[in-house]
């Protein structure tokens, strides 16, 4: 199976940049594939993109080595599966609050009996290889968004999730819980003592360079 960079980086002490795909077109997603960032998400939950529009771009960012990620609408298992069916090599899910969600979350990423990933691989084998089906559990990514104070109160239940590949600060919605307006970027000193005792990479969002210093001085992130 085609290795996941991510997992690959984070092994190695990296950070990883993530772009983000909020216009539903192939050829955008074939530009972006090309502006160097280490992994693409097909934002499903506030982009223009549709479930059928995720094959096209997926196929797009496929081009490149660009590791191809969709951030799901919900935390529904056949939303999940069917974007990793058809590519997907790291899937985001919003507003996790509970480990129970998290392990919803994890498990429909992972075939049985693991999870409870339904096998059906139809583009993801051509992109993977013929052994997808056999190491995809160890190669998808998996991250749950930290966005809601519930989030923050259980953050010690979510980072020991089995399964869960990293946790991913949505600072939008996290400012609205927070009683602040809504920014690109919070302080995120209420997510890293517990993102370190599980070493669960804590990703989020940056609005430039500058902001991704203290993220790299602390965990792999991205």
């Amino acid at each position: 199976m085609r290795p996941n960079r991510i997992k690959q980086m984070w092994r190695d002490g990296q950070c990883v940049t993530l772009g983000w795909l909020s216009v539903s077109h192939g050829f955008s997603a074939e530009i972006m594939a090309r502006q160097g960032f280490d992994a693409l998400c097909v934002d499903l939950q506030h982009g223009t993109a549709e479930m059928k529009d995720v094959g096209p771009m997926l196929q797009a960012v496929s081009q490149t080595d660009t590791v191809p990620v969709v951030r799901v609408a919900w935390n529904e298992p056949a939303a999940i599966m069917k974007a990793l069916d058809l590519g997907g090599y790291g899937i985001i899910v919003p507003l996790v609050n509970t480990a129970e969600e998290a392990a919803r979350a994890v498990a429909a990423c992972r075939y049985p009996p693991v999870g409870m990933r339904s096998s059906g691989p139809v583009r993801a084998m051509h992109y993977g290889g013929a052994d997808y089906q056999a190491k995809a559990n160890d190669e998808i990514v998996i991250m749950a968004m930290i966005e809601t104070k519930e989030g923050i109160a259980n953050l010690d239940a979510i980072c020991a999730t089995p399964g869960l590949d990293a946790v991913y600060i949505g600072p939008a919605d996290l400012s609205f819980a927070l009683g602040l307006p809504p920014a690109a970027t919070i302080p995120t000193r209420c997510i890293l003592p517990p993102a370190t005792t599980y070493g669960t990479p804590r990703t989020s969002m940056a609005s430039s360079a500058s902001c991704t210093v203290p993220v790299r001085r602390s965990r792999p992130a991205l």
